[in-house]
């Protein structure tokens, strides 16, 4: 299923400008980073008079599809929004399928992301689920931290107001060790205290099941980025509606605060 890429961004190759898929990409217009929120897998459940959790698996099978097209698409970083610090209020029944789906996951995918240069980063409290799935992300990170092709960072009991404020006292504290001093803290000090450090701003988020609203999701990471928000329940998000963002992407005007040049 996965396309083999060893990182780097190329021109397409014969194979991938043959794709029909891709007929509409402007290559040279793609973003670096991708972030998505995958949201409706329990109203695309219910709308199908399907349980909540038929849902999520479903949705997993979009995330496999969706990823695949990142990596024949050559960008750098694809980051989704799996699990929020505000998901554990959902009731248990549900929370405990969701840790079963990322274990299972995991031991599906595992080394076919590794045999095709995929990177794996979890991003958020990993110290807040449970102990045999920390052990399993840890054993995936370890596995795949040398790969150099896409970074796809999940994040996992992830909130982005919490991220910044564990980066600032991280900060502080490095401060107040005499490391360094208040002054000497800018945007890359900050940028490299986050969870995504060492990966490019985000260049596009994504959002689907109509909903338009960050919910608390790469609040830093995101400050200049576009924004692509579908009606489409995350289960119905094919590579088709993927290469739809992509292709409104490079049809924006990105400024970063200027003006166009004349």
């Amino acid at each position: 299923m996965w396309k083999k890429i060893f990182g780097g961004k190329a021109q397409p190759n014969e194979e991938e400008l043959a794709n029909p898929l891709f007929d509409r990409i402007n290559w040279e217009r793609l973003p670096r980073h991708v972030a998505i929120i995958m949201d409706g897998n329990g109203r695309w459940a219910q709308g199908r008079g399907l349980v909540r959790t038929a849902g999520h698996k479903a949705g997993v099978k979009t995330l496999k599809n969706v990823l695949k097209t990142a990596i024949d698409l050559r960008l750098e970083a694809l980051t989704v929004y799996a699990f929020s610090t505000e998901n554990w209020k959902r009731p248990r029944p549900e929370v405990d399928f969701l840790m079963k789906l990322f274990s299972d996951y995991l031991i599906k995918e595992l080394e076919e992301m590794n045999d095709y240069n995929v990177r794996i980063r979890f991003i958020g409290r990993k110290d807040g689920m449970p102990e045999s799935l920390q052990r399993q992300m840890t054993a995936a990170e370890e596995l795949m931290k040398d790969n150099t092709g896409i970074r796809f960072n999940v994040a996992a009991n992830y909130g982005g107001q919490d991220e910044l404020l564990r980066a600032a006292r991280s900060l502080a504290q490095r401060v107040a060790a005499g490391e360094l001093s208040a002054a000497d803290i800018d945007e890359k000090l900050m940028e490299a205290s986050l969870d995504t450090a060492g990966d490019p701003p985000v260049d596009l988020v994504i959002r689907t099941s109509g909903d338009q609203r960050l919910s608390n999701f790469l609040l830093w990471q995101s400050a200049y980025a576009e924004f692509y928000f579908t009606d489409t329940n995350w289960p119905d998000f094919t590579p088709a509606c993927f290469v739809d963002a992509m292709v409104e992407f490079a049809g924006r005007d990105r400024r970063f605060g200027g003006l166009k040049n004349t």
